[in-house]
């Protein structure tokens, strides 16, 4: 009992060994489930009709979008999500006023530059939460749609730079190499990239709500 008090003790003052505790490393994680991929941007040329083509795009993207993987950086609340199901964060940790933790708890402590394997502790060098300007969570793919084209709503980026966000950053392209036996998002960032920029080519529709 004492050994396993002094484990719980260490554990609470080391968010990493927590994490251990919580979600010990075991083969019964083995490898993430086959997602599939996504359909390539020349799948959706036989539909005539710009606005119907942009929203099929867009509904492909989608299946990254509200992938748990990117909800779950995406809350409406100010709390992270993890896992497949979106629970709560299992360490008690909120948004604070930067997006980056409070001040007691920022999300550098326990996430690293890159994955930390042996405790299955999700890493990268911009680690954080989406603004709350910016939650998907509980939103329909339209709704999402439409607050991804907002400059209010989107940190002030243009159309373009929404495209070369989705295609090029490397926060983004973490949720195809989570780690720690987590289900990736389905197909590659390029592929992704592809239909996003080919959905505001043609007009950047939003699927309805």
């Amino acid at each position: 009992m004492r050994g396993g008090f002094a484990v719980l003790l260490v554990a609470l003052a080391c968010p990493l060994l927590l994490g251990l505790v919580l979600n010990p490393p075991s083969t019964s994680a083995g490898a993430p489930a086959d997602v599939g991929g996504l359909k390539p941007v020349a799948a959706f040329g036989s539909i005539k009709d710009a606005s119907q083509r942009s929203v099929a795009l867009f509904k492909e993207a989608g299946l990254v979008i509200q992938h748990p993987r990117c909800v779950n950086c995406h809350p409406a609340g100010n709390r992270p999500l993890q896992g497949d199901d979106m629970h709560l964060h299992v360490q008690l940790v909120v948004r604070g006023e930067d997006n980056l933790g409070s001040t007691a708890m920022r999300c550098f402590t326990c996430h690293r530059e890159k994955n930390f394997e042996p405790g299955r502790v999700p890493g990268h060098p911009l680690w954080h939460l989406a603004p709350i300007e910016m939650a998907w969570e509980g939103k329909s793919l339209g709704e999402i749609c439409e607050q991804i084209k907002d400059p209010k709503r989107n940190g002030g980026k243009s159309l373009a730079e929404i495209v070369t966000h989705m295609a090029e950053d490397t926060l983004v392209g973490w949720g195809w190499a989570p780690g720690g036996g987590r289900t990736p998002v389905p197909g590659t960032q390029r592929e992704f990239g592809e239909l996003i920029n080919a959905w505001a080519d043609s007009g950047a529709v939003c699927p309805g709500a």
